[in-house]
């Protein structure tokens, strides 16, 4: 009889993650199509926008991602780096098929009401270039436009006349989008007009059927299960009306919740992204095309693996990030972080290896956690095979590491000089593979370049004190009571066996 209460929770919890596991099934057959938005989202907000070099360097990264639609371009007014940009991609014969670029539905408003007379700047613009495939920016909010002087019929009629426009004068097999810049703002309150432009835009004819609908979250302050509904109720409406249209999402950064809103809209019936392949992007960044197709994979989606080069999306994720920001990747961002596929707790392969998928070596992180196999593994990922890593060394290292704890001394393992260090603390000779390896380590970690920005503010202090001063020299005494005076009680005496200054 005690047994009942526990085997009904156990029935109960198998049939809800039983049920979990099918929902997740959505994701594993998805065939997802990626709209890159590597070249524009990244520059968004900035400190250092894109050169042409630098937009073309993304470019190439893209395309090595296997992705063969991609926005290039949003025009103004002035003439941008993009203007040139596409020029040379046409120029250079680059397929235009797959290349898109933003276009406002109308350049000026005037007591909330938009012209509809004057064709946009950037329809204009991608007449100019050779270009046709175009995301109009639609917003539907209160903050916008007035719409109880210009109804949602009215804008729905001026998507329509641009579209109609497009097929004219760009090319008549143009892929056009419309992208909802605002839903998040409209959904709660004016759902109608989302639904409204949905169904005016199911029953275009069949030559000027949209490619499908793009809806972004701005300012990322949704929940998952938020977007997710906005996302189901948009689906339901296009096959309502018999529309298999694209719907593809752009999530941004704010609270931590991109990612998984990302995958929560692809549960609830969108398609894809539109994305850039890193974080980069407007305010904190947005859910990138990386993070959101490996989780995919990781749950079983074969489909990627055979339409992109998918083994190659977290190269590319840190090279664009190095040319946007002129830096690595924050070293825990997941995926393609530095420290994204450390083994931290064992030598076991998990499940789902990030390191094997990449064709990458795993790192073994060295801290008050790691085994000695785990120490002994990382001596020789790093100085290669000696009969003196041993795992009674590896032992002695560790040993030294908690020991350091007690004493209150705070250092690293993980670097070339750190465990060589360590392993010399722990009685291991020094050998050749070690010194060689030491004198050919670049000092770029910002640990290491803080370090020795405080090495140099101390003698710059220490220099001030000295008669002679700027000639990278310091006076013995100087260079003692800066530098040496923690360690040596005495630099003029033979207390130690020696005079290390003469």
């Amino acid at each position: 009889m005690g047994n009942r209460p526990a085997n009904s929770f156990v029935n109960s919890y198998e049939k809800d993650a039983e049920e979990i596991r099918d929902r997740y099934k959505v994701l594993r057959d998805l065939d997802v199509f990626i709209l890159d938005n590597s070249i524009r989202e990244s520059t968004v907000g900035q400190l250092k926008g894109h050169t042409l070099e630098s937009k073309w360097e993304i470019y190439n990264e893209v395309k090595k991602c296997g992705f063969e639609n991609t926005i290039v371009a949003s025009f103004s007014h002035m003439t941008h780096v993009d203007d040139i940009f596409i020029k040379q991609l046409v120029e250079k014969g680059e397929d235009r098929n797959g290349l898109f670029a933003f276009s406002e539905v109308t350049d000026s408003v005037k007591n909330m009401i938009p012209n509809t007379e004057i064709v946009p700047v950037g329809l204009r613009k991608l007449k100019e270039v050779g270009l046709w495939n175009v995301i109009l920016e639609v917003d539907l909010g209160d903050t916008t436009y007035n719409f109880l002087e210009f109804s949602v019929e009215k804008m729905a009629q001026l998507i329509k006349k641009w579209v109609v426009w497009i097929h004219e004068n760009l090319h008549k097999q143009a892929k056009v989008f419309v992208n909802f810049r605002d839903l998040p703002e409209v959904m709660p309150f004016h759902s109608e007009r989302i639904f409204y432009i949905i169904d005016y835009m199911a029953r275009l004819p069949n030559d000027l059927k949209l490619f499908g609908l793009l809806f972004e979250e701005p300012k990322g302050t949704s929940l998952p299960d938020e977007f997710g509904l906005m996302t189901k109720y948009i689906r339901k409406k296009m096959n309502a009306n018999n529309w298999k249209g694209h719907l593809l999402i752009h999530v941004h950064e704010k609270f931590g919740f991109s990612d998984y809103t990302a995958l929560e809209a692809l549960l609830n019936g969108a398609n894809g992204v539109w994305a850039s392949v890193c974080l980069e992007g407007a305010a904190m960044g947005n859910a990138s095309s990386c993070v959101t197709l490996l989780n995919l994979i990781r749950l079983g989606n074969k489909n990627l693996l055979k339409k992109y080069t998918c083994t190659y999306l977290r190269k590319a994720a840190i090279n664009i990030t190095k040319i946007t920001t002129g830096e690595d990747p924050h070293s825990k961002q997941p995926v393609y972080g530095e420290r994204a596929l450390d083994l931290v707790l064992g030598l076991d392969k998990e499940e789902f290896d990030l390191s094997e998928f990449f064709g990458e070596k795993a790192p073994v992180r060295i801290s008050s956690v790691a085994s000695p196999e785990m120490i002994r593994t990382r001596l020789v990922q790093i100085f290669g095979e000696d009969e003196k890593f041993t795992i009674e060394q590896a032992f002695k290292m560790k040993e030294v590491m908690l020991d350091d704890l007690k004493k209150s001394r705070k250092e690293e393992y993980m670097s070339t000089v750190g465990l060589a260090m360590l392993f010399g603390r722990a009685g291991g000779a020094i050998t050749v593979t070690m010194r060689d390896a030491i004198s050919k380590e670049e000092v770029v970690r910002p640990h290491a370049q803080n370090m020795i920005a405080e090495i140099r503010r101390r003698w710059d202090d220490w220099d001030l004190k000295d008669e002679v001063q700027g000639d990278d020299m310091l006076e013995y005494d100087s260079f003692y009571n800066g530098f040496m005076a923690p360690y040596f009680s005495c630099y003029r005496c033979n207390r130690y066996g020696y005079r290390w200054a003469s």
